[in-house]
C-alpha cells in the first residue's frame, strides 16, 4: 500500500486554518476551538484513540488535541504542531497573520500523518500531538500546550519532533539567512532546504531523523547540533520536552531565517510549496515505520 503524502491535502489543510478559522491567535478562542475540532475530525477518522487535554490558561478552554496509534504501552515517538498563530503591531496597529507556514504547514504534515498511519498501524507506539498555546504570550511560559504535554507523560519516550514551519522555500541567491554570518560558510545561501535542529546531547536524533528525510531523492536536509543560547535553536515546543530529558528535535523551514513574512500579514496559502512539503511528511512516516 502506497504511503505517500498527498500535496492536495496539504493545501486544503492550510487554507481551511488561514481563511476559514482565522485568525487563530490567543484571543480568537472560538476561531481556536474550531481549529482543534477539525483537527479531532481528521484524527478521529483515521482510526486513533483520541485525548482533548486542557491547558489551563485563563480566558480558554485551550485545547491540546492528542493521537495515540499503535501498542498502548511501552515506549513513544511523539510528533506536535502548534495550531495556534501569532498577532502583532504594525504601524501601532493590531494586525493578525494568516500564519500559513508559522504553523499551518505544520498541523497540515501532522493530519497528513494521521492520514497515513490509518494506511499501516506502527509497531512502535506513536503519538501525534496539536499543540493549542505556542505564540506569544505564552512562548516559553508553563502556559504553552507543548509543556502541559510534556509534563504530563507517563510513558517513556524514545523521541519527539516538533513540526515547526515547513512549508516555505526560496531557491533565488542569498534568501537564506542565519543566526551569526560565519554560519554561511557551512550552510547554503539559498532557502530551499529543510532544516533538523536540536540540542549537543540530541546528536543521534538529528543524525536518526536526517537520514530518514534524505530517504525522499529530492529534498534537501541540513542539520545542525547547537547549545540553547543559538538563536532559533529552541524556538518551538521542543523545548519543554528538553526539561524533561526527553530528546527532542525541530524539523523546520528555519522561520523568519528565511520567511520574511513571519508573523505578518503576508504569510499566506499561496506562498506555500505543498511538493516539498509532501517530501518532508514521507520521510517521516518512514521514520515512524521503521522506528523498533
Amino acid at each position: 500500500m502506497p504511503r505517500h503524502a498527498n500535496p492536495e491535502q496539504l493545501e486544503k489543510t492550510v487554507r481551511y486554518l488561514t481563511q476559514t478559522v482565522h485568525p487563530r491567535s490567543a484571543d480568537n478562542i472560538d476561531n481556536l476551538n474550531r481549529s482543534a475540532e477539525y483537527i479531532k475530525e481528521v484524527f478521529v477518522s483515521s482510526g486513533a484513540r483520541i485525548t482533548s487535554q486542557d491547558v489551563p490558561i485563563t480566558g480558554g478552554p485551550y485545547k491540546n488535541i492528542v493521537a495515540d496509534y499503535g501498542p498502548a504501552d511501552g515506549p513513544l515517538i511523539i510528533i506536535g504542531a502548534h495550531y495556534d498563530s501569532a498577532s502583532s503591531y504594525e504601524n501601532d496597529e493590531l494586525t493578525y497573520t494568516p500564519g500559513a507556514d508559522d504553523n499551518a504547514s505544520g498541523v497540515a504534515g501532522l493530519l497528513e500523518l494521521a492520514r497515513l498511519l490509518h494506511q499501516q498501524v506502527p509497531k512502535t507506539g506513536v503519538q501525534l500531538v496539536a499543540y493549542a498555546s505556542e505564540e506569544p504570550p505564552f512562548f516559553r511560559s508553563d502556559e504553552m500546550g507543548s509543556a502541559v504535554h510534556a509534563a504530563s507523560l507517563e510513558r517513556p519516550v524514545k523521541l519527539m519532533i516538533a513540526l515547526e514551519m515547513i512549508g516555505y522555500y526560496d531557491s533565488a541567491p542569498g534568501s537564506q539567512d542565519y543566526p551569526y554570518p560565519a554560519m554561511s560558510w557551512l550552510y547554503p545561501d539559498r532557502g530551499d532546504f529543510i532544516a533538523v535542529v536540536g540540542r549537543m546531547q540530541d546528536i543521534n536524533a538529528v543524525r536518526q531523523v536526517k537520514a530518514t528525510l534524505l530517504s525522499s531523492r529530492y529534498l534537501s536536509v541540513y542539520s545542525m547540533n547547537a547549545p540553547g543560547f543559538i538563536p532559533g535553536i529552541d524556538f518551538s515546543d521542543h523545548l519543554n520536552y528538553w526539561q524533561h530529558d526527553i530528546p527532542a528535535v525541530m524539523i523546520t523551514d528555519t522561520a523568519f531565517y528565511r520567511n520574511k513574512q513571519y508573523h505578518l500579514p503576508g504569510d499566506t496559502a499561496d506562498r506555500l510549496n505543498y511538493q516539498k512539503m509532501a517530501q518532508v511528511v514521507d520521510g517521516v512516516i518512514n521514520l515512524l515505520y521503521n522506528s523498533k
